[in-house]
C-alpha cells in the first residue's frame, strides 16, 4: 500500500519539536482521539521507546505494539509498529523542517511494510481513514506544541 502523509506548521524551532516528540508519552496527548490504553516500557525516550496501545479505527479495535529504532535530532523520528498477530508492520516517520519564521513544517508518514489481505484489498478506504485520523493528531500536535512552547517560555517563579 501507498504511504500516507500528513503535515503542519507549527511556532518552534526544531530542537524543541523534536525533543516533544522524543518523548513517547507525549504522543499520548495528540492521538488519544484513535489510540488509547497506553502502556509505556523501555526508556522514555529515544532509540528504544516502547508502547502497547489499542488502536480503534474503522470500527475495530486492535493491540499495537510502537517502538522507536531511529532518532536523529533535530529532524528525524522513526518508529516501527506491529499489529494483527504481526501481518501488519509499519513505521511512523516524523520529519521536521525548518520555516524561514523560526517555526518548524512537521510531517508525519505513515508506511505499511506489510498488512492483512483484507486491508490490502480495501486500500483506499484504509488510507483515506488513516489519513483522516493523522491529519486530526497533526491538528492536535500543533495546539500540543503551542502550549509546550508557552510553558517553556515561561520564566521561573522568583524566590521572595
Amino acid at each position: 500500500m501507498r504511504p500516507v502523509t500528513v503535515s503542519t506548521q507549527v511556532p518552534c524551532p526544531p530542537a524543541q519539536v523534536h525533543d516533544f516528540l522524543d518523548v513517547l508519552a507525549h504522543h499520548e496527548r495528540f492521538t488519544d482521539h484513535y489510540l488509547t490504553d497506553w502502556r509505556y516500557s523501555g526508556p522514555s525516550r529515544g532509540f528504544g521507546a516502547r508502547a502497547t496501545v489499542t488502536a480503534a479505527l474503522g470500527g475495530t479495535r486492535t493491540d499495537v505494539g510502537i517502538e522507536v529504532i531511529n532518532s536523529r535530532p533535530p529532524h528525524r523520528i522513526v518508529e516501527h509498529n506491529v499489529s494483527a498477530a504481526g501481518r501488519r508492520q509499519a513505521h511512523g516517520i516524523y520529519t521536521i523542517a525548518p520555516l524561514p519564521d523560526g517555526g518548524s513544517r512537521v510531517s508525519f508518514t505513515y508506511t505499511w511494510l506489510c498488512a492483512p489481505l483484507p486491508e490490502r484489498l480495501l486500500a483506499p478506504v484504509v488510507r483515506a481513514t488513516m489519513r483522516r485520523a493523522n491529519r486530526t493528531a497533526m491538528r492536535r500536535l500543533a495546539a500540543e506544541l503551542a502550549r509546550y512552547r508557552e510553558a517553556d517560555a515561561t520564566p521561573p517563579a522568583r524566590r521572595p
